[in-house]
């Protein structure tokens, strides 16, 4: 089986199990247990991340599901500019199948500053599925504002800003169709939970 249709299979199976249990990803409320903490291990070292599942419930859930069957593992870092975008594409810049889009979650409260992660998508304000970004500066036009949707914040690194910051100083460029990817690869070799 190609690795294209078993992360389908993958995802199908995550989907029918999101579907069918209305409890899927979730388990004691925020209040009874620490955030969550996954490390983000990259070929350039290691990002721990503090997840906000108080805050940001559906987004967390989503992000965990991904980390839960090692969607992240062999993908790359695939823009670098005033963020740092992950979660996509593998080393041949080849997407891999997703979940549905999910609720967009940006009027949360939390903003787009530095060191915190986030949720990239598309024009549709709810269509963000694997795809997050670590931002490198402060990005108010990140986030919601009067009547526009914003990109949704769900986390913060608490280990490893300066593994963030050696990647936002590599050279980047135009490759296929992306522009702004590193010229060489960056490749995320795993995303473990280290609590839920």
């Amino acid at each position: 089986m190609s690795k294209g249709r078993l992360w389908g299979t993958a995802i199908s199976s995550l989907m029918l199990l999101a579907i069918a249990s209305p409890v899927f990803g979730q388990g004691k409320t925020a209040k009874s247990q620490p955030n969550p903490v996954v490390a983000i291990e990259t070929t350039m070292g290691t990002i721990k991340v503090e997840l906000f599942s108080g805050k940001s419930p559906v987004t967390t859930r989503n992000f965990l599901a991904y980390v839960d069957i090692g969607f992240y593992a062999g993908t790359i870092v695939h823009r670098v500019d005033f963020v740092v975008g992950f979660g996509g594409y593998t080393e041949s810049l080849q997407g891999r199948p997703t979940m549905s889009g999910i609720k967009n979650e940006s009027r949360n409260g939390l903003k787009n500053l530095r060191g915190t992660v986030a949720m990239a998508r598309y024009n549709d304000p709810d269509s963000a599925t694997s795809q997050f970004y670590i931002n490198l500066k402060n990005n108010s036009h990140l986030d919601a504002s009067g009547g526009d949707f914003g990109y949704a914040v769900f986390g913060k690194v608490i280990e490893g800003m300066d593994v963030v910051d050696k990647i936002g100083k590599v050279k980047t460029g135009t490759r296929g169709m992306f522009s702004n990817i590193p010229m060489q690869n960056i490749i995320v070799k795993s995303v473990k939970a280290l609590s839920k």
